[in-house]
């Protein structure tokens, strides 16, 4: 059982996951997991170590093995770091050859289940409590969180806001390609056989599209502070 409150927010990529969990978090004095960001890691560590990300058998004996990476997560919300065996890589997992692998890469049984183990720990010593957020943390990681968030919204809005992180004066062009892209990262993260995309049991379903960043969050801790058992 977590030492505090568990707080599991799940959705597709550019839903505002990210940025709503670290507020969410900084507003209540929670701790904060990025678990995309642990997958981005091990599947920078597999290109560094020249591996295919597409070849699940190699990404699996490598995971498992004496070469494995060593993944550390930062857990403060207002400075969440990321370290591969000691090295920072907070901006490298964010680059385009990370993001088109991750989501073969966060599909491989052995990967899942070491980062799967290693995000239950930290919920489990979080006190007062933590936010989670990922594409499966209510549904498989943590089933019985506390609270459970599905954040999402329209394709082409997610498009504009991913877009505009990346580059603030994107083209339409450019907004198009990364609505493309965001849609064939829902695809394949909702139809793989290991722990697919999906609104988790019992979770509360916030569509941001029409509310501004201040509402999603205000809107995510009236949820938890209705659910928030008494401790």
């Amino acid at each position: 059982m977590a030492a505090g409150i568990v707080v599991a927010i799940d959705g597709p990529a550019g839903s505002g996951k990210s940025s709503v969990s670290r507020a969410v978090a900084t507003k209540l004095g929670y701790r904060y997991l990025d678990t995309g960001a642990m997958y981005r890691a091990v599947t920078w560590a597999a290109v560094e170590a020249g591996l295919d990300p597409d070849d699940s058998v190699a990404i699996g004996a490598w995971i498992t093995g004496p070469e494995a990476p060593i993944i550390r997560s930062g857990t403060d919300p207002q400075s969440p770091t990321i370290a591969v065996d000691g090295t920072d890589v907070s901006a490298p997992i964010r680059g385009a050859e990370v993001t088109a692998n991750v989501s073969a890469v966060s599909a491989v049984p052995q990967v899942r289940t070491l980062l799967v183990e290693s995000q239950r720990a930290e919920a489990a010593a979080a006190d007062p409590g933590i936010v989670l957020e990922g594409r499966d943390i209510g549904s498989v990681v943590l089933p019985d969180a506390d609270v459970k968030i599905f954040l999402t919204a329209d394709p082409a809005v997610r498009a504009q806001r991913r877009a505009a992180e990346v580059e603030p004066d994107s083209d339409a062009a450019a907004i198009a390609a990364t609505e493309q892209s965001l849609r064939a990262r829902d695809a394949k993260d909702s139809t793989r056989a290991v722990s697919p995309l999906t609104k988790a049991d019992g979770a509360v379903e916030v569509d941001t599209t029409h509310l501004s960043f201040d509402e999603v969050v205000a809107t995510v801790i009236d949820v938890v502070n209705e659910r928030e058992p008494s401790r």
